[in-house]
């Protein structure tokens, strides 16, 4: 089953093939996101799912098929690719924050940078992120100084400091100790609920039920069932997502 068409799609996949080597690690697949909407993607380990999103901003390149977001369509042309990652926000398993820098300064360096927005008005944008995921008293630590959760939020508001239109999260709380999961899961929830068109890997399937306008399964690089969270966890209609929701809903 391929993803439903919509009627103002922000990202776009054509039939998109992706190869490692001999490798065939996405095949065939068709995906229409709209403005807004939250896609949740789970499924089996070397499935495809991270590298699904990471074809969104160009981390991996396909080999065949059509990637447009927000119209340009992504090739090997790096304006076009510095066009759409100027767009796209990431989320990361590890949080990938420069252990040099502090809180702030993690926050700031891109919007300054690539954004040129002058550094107080950076500082306050940071600021104002920091205090929306809940941690802004956290500004002037560094990143070894916060637990997980906190580092994982650190990120997440790194990531919106772009203003970007589209945020993808790579399995964002796979890293965390379980007693941190609700404080990541609690500040996406809110990003979505302010209307960030979301495409979100992961095995919360509790956060794919409240979240997600709609739930994806992907297996051997293919995206088997794509549906609704009500219907896709009542009545899955693929034998294969049946035998996923099966192990992870005992």
């Amino acid at each position: 089953m391929n993803g439903a068409t919509t009627h103002d799609p922000i990202i776009e996949f054509v039939d998109v093939h992706k190869w490692f080597g001999a490798f065939h690690v996405l095949r065939a697949v068709d995906l229409s996101v709209a403005r807004g909407e939250r896609i949740v993607v789970c499924g089996p380990s070397g499935s495809g799912k991270s590298t699904l999103i990471r074809c969104v901003n160009r981390l991996e390149a396909h080999q065949r098929g059509v990637i447009r977001v927000d119209g340009v369509e992504l090739t090997d042309d790096l304006k076009r690719i510095e066009t759409v990652r100027r767009e796209v926000g990431m989320v990361f398993q590890q949080f990938n924050l420069f252990p040099h820098l502090t809180v702030l300064e993690n926050c700031t360096l891109a919007p300054i940078w690539l954004r040129k927005i002058p550094r107080r008005e950076a500082d306050e944008l940071a600021m104002s992120l920091l205090a929306r995921v809940k941690i802004p008293e956290q500004a002037a630590k560094y990143p070894g100084q916060l637990s997980g959760g906190q580092q994982q939020r650190v990120a997440i508001a790194r990531a919106l400091c772009m203003s970007p239109k589209i945020m993808l999260f790579d399995e964002p709380t796979s890293a965390l100790d379980p007693e941190m999961v609700t404080e990541v899961l609690d500040a996406m929830t809110e990003l979505a609920e302010a209307g960030m068109t979301m495409i979100v890997v992961t095995h919360e399937m509790g956060f794919a039920r409240k979240v997600a306008d709609r739930v994806a399964f992907m297996d051997e690089g293919q995206i088997l069932e794509i549906n609704a969270p009500a219907e896709f966890f009542a009545n899955p209609q693929h034998e294969r997502t049946k035998l996923f929701l099966s192990r992870i809903l005992r």
